[in-house]
């Protein structure tokens, strides 16, 4: 039954009825995995759908030259995995926690027959991988296309979005440790150019940064990409 609250608490079950996360909750592995601790790597990928319960994950991919490129941090709720019917593109990333987390896991086999009877969890579904296809495309996008601070600053609205606690400032404080050179890893540039543009971003009252710290301003942000 402890399974059955985890699961309740997932944006994406919440369509299930009760009946229907009993029976989920036996396709259901939870696993506490340590921080700074690989799920998955390009080598070790297994077929699987898997749910963040709690905790926060880092998705990454290695360039030639061994340089790394973060494509997402996913939070309480995110799913990630890949099967025969559906795919969030995760089989080439490294996949690290970036604290302690509970990882459900859930056998594939088993979960295509889940879903075959579920029209409206598959829906569910389908409208998660669609926004997060959308949110990546566009983040895409704007890192072709940007300077280095639009970068900056389109990357870190992405994630005041999805981890953003709002202050008394209106500055909304992005609720995971951020050090310069996680920063350049999510936008493709070097650390020391990264630097200098977060000193002119402060400057300019947009973010202000601490130690692994970095809250934004979205008003101005908004306000400046108009």
């Amino acid at each position: 039954m402890e399974n059955i609250h985890y699961l309740s608490q997932f944006n994406l079950l919440q369509v299930l009825e009760l009946d229907d996360l009993i029976e989920m909750e036996e396709l259901t592995r939870i696993t506490v995995v340590p921080k700074n601790t690989y799920i998955q790597t390009p080598e070790t990928f297994s077929e699987g759908l898997f749910f963040v319960k709690k905790g926060k994950v880092r998705l990454y991919q290695l360039n030639a030259d061994g340089k790394q490129f973060t494509s997402d941090i996913l939070s309480e709720g995110n799913v990630f995995g890949e099967m025969d019917v559906i795919s969030f593109g995760t089989r080439e990333h490294y996949i690290e926690t970036i604290e302690e987390c509970h990882i459900c896991t859930i056998d594939p086999t088993r979960f295509e027959e889940f879903i075959s009877h579920r029209p409206r969890f598959l829906k569910s579904l389908l409208q998660v991988l669609s926004d997060r296809i959308k949110s990546m495309s566009q983040l895409t996008q704007n890192l072709a296309i940007g300077n280095l601070h639009d970068k900056i600053l389109c990357v870190l609205l992405k994630l005041s979005d999805q981890l953003g606690v709002k202050n008394e400032d209106n500055y909304y404080k992005i609720n995971v440790p951020l050090s310069h050179q996680e920063i350049a890893n999510l936008i493709g540039a070097s650390r020391e150019a990264v630097t200098v543009a977060l000193q002119e971003l402060v400057k300019a009252e947009v973010i202000q940064t601490g130690f692994r710290t970095i809250l934004i301003h979205r008003d101005k942000v908004l306000e400046r990409k108009l």
